[in-house]
């Protein structure tokens, strides 16, 4: 009978002891679990602050003042805006930025969808077709491709030598004549299709199959199937490349600087906002005006970008 109660006491001994973790744990062991989480998360808070979130900071108040990369700055309040305003090239890189988003955007997301639907109807050796159609959008931007791409448009360029040899006399030299040069840089956007169709075809897997049967029992052809199926189910996908790569084509810099060997030209007709920027801050060293242009860049892109948000609630269509 003794051994029996000396068994249960030390269970109930065993039951009131402090579980492992649980509401009567140390509190130093509590508050080591919870500070686990935030020291992994150390490196990138650091990143955020002194890599991102600093530079921002410093960038917001050089706006504001006269700032040569070599003295001190000086507050001038709202100077550089005021004369931002007044400024010709300022006019002129708004334009040529522009009209490269405006063009080269719409063509660079339909050709991308357009191989995505080839791609999508099962080809065999698809993963090497999709790798090999990605390699653009990773070499498009790079400084090699730039200087490729200039000699190909060149007045001795490989296109050039293509059309005088088909019966083509004086062909124009494509990146010095201002009527074409920036058509050039909008054909090479436009060539960076891989990034935009890896996800279009990702969307298009995704679209169930029941609904083309349905549509095609109803009489529906590939053209009406295309324009009341596929586009209002692959809208969401259509939305989120075309606001990733506005974004993109108004942070285009390397392949006009390239180009145009740093000077927008010819006659500014490549002078892309970036470089404008570029220039003025680092060529004029004009710093406090170049963070000016930036903040207002920020606020172009962010209201095109509310706009699109905004836009979207009447053709982007979701599963819900």
């Amino acid at each position: 009978m003794s051994s029996t109660l000396d068994v249960s006491s030390r269970e109930r001994q065993h039951d009131e002891a402090p579980r492992r973790g649980g509401p009567d744990a140390p509190r130093t062991k509590r508050k080591s679990g919870r500070l686990a989480p935030y020291l992994f998360l150390a490196p990138w808070f650091a990143g955020l602050l002194f890599i991102t979130a600093g530079p921002i900071a410093a960038s917001a108040y050089l706006s504001f003042t006269d700032y040569s990369l070599i003295g001190s700055p000086e507050w001038i309040g709202l100077d550089n805006f005021q004369r931002m305003f007044n400024d010709p090239r300022f006019y002129q890189s708004l334009k040529v930025t522009f009209i490269y988003v405006a063009v080269s955007v719409p063509l660079q997301l339909a050709f991308a969808l357009f191989l995505a639907m080839i791609l999508d109807r099962g080809l065999k050796g698809l993963a090497l077709y999709r790798s090999v159609y990605y390699l653009p959008s990773l070499l498009g931007g790079s400084v090699a491709i730039a200087i490729l791409w200039r000699q190909i448009f060149g007045s001795d360029g490989l296109l050039n030598q293509v059309l005088r040899f088909v019966g083509f006399e004086n062909p124009p030299g494509w990146v010095s004549n201002p009527d074409y040069a920036l058509g050039t840089l909008i054909v090479l956007n436009v060539w960076t299709f891989g990034a935009p169709m890896v996800i279009f075809l990702a969307g298009l897997r995704q679209i169930p199959t029941m609904y083309y049967e349905a549509a095609s029992l109803d009489g529906a052809g590939k053209a009406r199937q295309f324009f009341q199926v596929t586009l209002p189910l692959l809208s969401p996908i259509i939305f989120f490349n075309l606001v990733l790569q506005t974004i993109n084509a108004f942070q285009t810099f390397t392949q006009a600087f390239i180009v145009s060997g740093g000077t927008g030209g010819p006659a500014d007709s490549t002078l892309f906002y970036t470089l404008y920027l570029y220039q003025r801050g680092f060529g004029n060293f004009d710093m406090g005006y170049a963070s000016a242009l930036a903040w207002f860049l920020l606020l172009i892109v962010g209201g095109l970008t509310a706009i699109n948000f905004i836009a979207s609630k009447y053709w982007v269509f979701y599963g819900d």
